[in-house]
């Protein structure tokens, strides 16, 4: 059922439609008094309706899943912090030139059982640089995965921001010039010099 064009049956006594826009599924009336929005595409109910005094504002704004962008940022931070300590410490080079060796004195003060997990531990600290490297490139690929993510999740709304309430939200329009005939319509924008005044009380 459209009904922005069966808005009529929904006004007060004495009320009157100033501008109809349908908007996707949907769409948005403004009248004398308020502001009727349909939004049956949407999460929420169908129908929601503001005094006009309420209605702050009208616009166009894109938006997107904010945690997939959180975590994109996190995943490129630790990313680049990897690959920077992997490439500018060399933690080979610091452990190469000890040797340890299970024999002679180590063994006559009861160490020498002891030096196979630490020559084991001394050869995956000589390892860590590199291990650093592949995780730093892993979490940038994953960052880079995340942010598509979060560029294919975003969309533009028509966003109605309501005073002291939720705003309300409907699939932008391709019109950009919808948004300034609701501007018009609510006496928020003056009216274009070509407008006639039937197109500011349609």
């Amino acid at each position: 059922m459209d009904w922005v064009e069966r808005a009529d049956g929904l006004l007060y006594d004495g009320e009157s439609i100033r501008e109809r826009v349908p908007v996707g599924a949907g769409g948005v009336v403004v009248t004398s008094h308020r502001l009727l929005a349909f939004t049956p595409d949407r999460a929420g109910p169908n129908f929601s309706q503001v005094d006009r005094p309420n209605v702050d504002g009208v616009e166009t704004r894109t938006v997107g899943e904010g945690q997939f962008l959180e975590w994109a940022v996190k995943a490129v931070v630790v990313g680049v912090a990897l690959l920077v300590a992997g490439f500018t410490v060399s933690l080979d080079g610091m452990v190469e030139g000890i040797a340890l060796e299970s024999g002679g004195a180590a063994s006559a003060v009861g160490i020498g059982g002891m030096l196979g997990p630490l020559g084991t531990m001394l050869d995956l600290l000589a390892q860590l640089d590199d291990l650093m490297r592949i995780f730093g490139a892993l979490a940038l690929a994953f960052g880079a995965v995340v942010l598509a993510v979060y560029r294919w999740s975003r969309e533009r709304l028509l966003v109605v921001s309501v005073a002291g309430g939720d705003d309300i939200e409907l699939a932008a329009p391709d019109d950009e010039g919808i948004v300034d005939r609701l501007r018009v319509a609510l006496g928020s924008a003056p009216p274009s010099p070509d407008a006639s005044p039937d197109d500011a009380v349609a």
